[in-house]
């Protein structure tokens, strides 16, 4: 009896043993595991970051185009050339006339192939005037809501794109540019004024980009911008509001006419 339950009781350890040794083994097989999903997560994820950035460089690139005129009114734009263009499937296409239709630089028609719009001078006066007067709330709010390091970051990075003013770099103070609006919409501390900002940001894109390639606007545009700076630091809400109002007003009368000047 003791040696069985000796043998017994030698045949439960080691069943344990076997049960300790196996579950030693979870953490790394759990490691692997997890290891292996971040592998797949980061590939899918990077895959959406290109799929996203295709879309998007062709909606800024066909927008630029039309702006610019390499696209008139009324010009019917093919998916299948636009694809070869751009190396791309029909698919993405597809997404960015989608997208340039919500700008109302494209019109689309059921069943039919979407042509390029006429975007006439009154529609552009429209949109700036709203535009102003969003960047005009904006820029009062900040003046009255921003804090100490968001105010500190403001006046950093404008002073920074004085460099890109002497530089001529059009393309990097345009980024500069919509960087530095942006500060102004999220310091005003509003989500809902933030969401129409944007969304009417988005639809005068490439015509304020346009205002870049005039001659002299990148001072001017510096020029106007330490004038929100400097009202926004002091806290002056009235004169923070003034000066991004008529900076807008500015950029509005730059870009009509860079846009209608091309056609001339």
């Amino acid at each position: 009896m003791v040696l069985r339950n000796g043998s017994l009781g030698q045949r439960n350890a080691s069943r344990n043993k076997k049960i300790i040794d196996l579950s030693g083994n979870w953490p790394h097989l759990y490691a692997v595991d997890a290891a292996r999903i971040r592998i797949v997560t980061e590939i899918k994820r990077r895959q959406v970051i290109r799929a996203g950035t295709t879309v998007e460089q062709m909606v800024r690139a066909i927008a630029d185009m039309i702006v610019t005129g390499l696209f008139v009114p009324g010009e019917r734009m093919d998916e299948v050339s636009l694809a070869a263009r751009f190396d791309v499937s029909r698919t993405p296409v597809r997404e960015a006339l989608r997208e340039l239709g919500a700008m109302g630089l494209v019109d689309r028609e059921p069943n039919r192939s979407a042509v390029v719009a006429n975007v006439t001078e009154a529609y552009l006066h429209s949109m700036f005037e709203a535009m102003s007067e969003l960047e005009a709330i904006c820029a009062r709010l900040s003046a009255e809501r921003m804090t100490v390091d968001e105010r500190r970051s403001l006046e950093l990075e404008h002073r920074a794109s004085a460099k890109l003013v002497h530089a001529g770099a059009e393309e990097s103070y345009a980024a500069h540019n919509t960087e530095f609006h942006t500060r102004l919409y999220r310091g005003a501390h509003n989500e809902h004024i933030f969401e129409l900002v944007t969304q009417t940001r988005a639809r005068l894109a490439p015509f304020r980009r346009a205002q870049f390639r005039l001659p002299g606007r990148l001072a001017k545009s510096y020029d106007e911008h330490d004038v929100i700076v400097t009202a926004i630091m002091r806290g002056d809400v009235a004169a923070a509001g003034q000066a991004a109002y008529s900076h807008v007003a500015i950029v509005s009368d730059a870009s009509i006419t860079f846009a209608t000047a091309k056609n001339a």
